[in-house]
């Protein structure tokens, strides 16, 4: 999939568009500890923001983000998730456990820092490896994996 797929009319209104799915992603990220959603649903729409863009322009001009990036993407969340919650454990607290979290401020706002952090690591999980998963299928039918 390295050739472009679509017109002028395409590539401005994907340009177009791109900024305005990776708002939302961040606010249904952040909007996520009050209502359903969270990093999964942003994961999903940053992914798909970068997976139109890649459709539209062509195999790595689509988007700033390479293969190499979405892997880095792909093990830095899970990596996020998992700190939070080893950082959790050596503070004295539970796995996952917020709020034993040594950071010098309220305990309800460290839970909100830390529920942040897991939404983005989850986020980050997620748009790595959709956009690798979309990678090794479009590199599919030029003979490159």
């Amino acid at each position: 999939m390295r050739s472009r797929f679509g017109s002028p009319v395409l590539d401005a209104s994907a340009r177009l568009l791109a900024p305005f799915m990776w708002l939302f992603a961040a606010y249904v990220m952040v909007h996520g500890h009050d209502s359903p959603g969270g990093g999964f649903q942003a994961g999903v729409i940053l992914a798909a923001s970068i997976v139109m863009l890649r459709l539209v322009r062509g195999g790595g001009t689509g988007s700033g983000l390479s293969s190499r990036g979405a892997l880095t993407l792909a093990c830095a969340g899970p990596l996020l998730f998992g700190g939070i919650g080893i950082g959790s454990l050596f503070s004295g607290g539970n796995f996952l456990d917020y709020g034993a979290l040594p950071l010098p401020m309220d305990p309800v706002q460290v839970r909100v820092i830390g529920t942040l952090g897991i939404e983005a690591g989850v986020m980050l999980g997620v748009t790595g490896v959709l956009v690798l998963i979309f990678d090794v299928l479009a590199s599919w039918d030029d003979g490159t994996v």
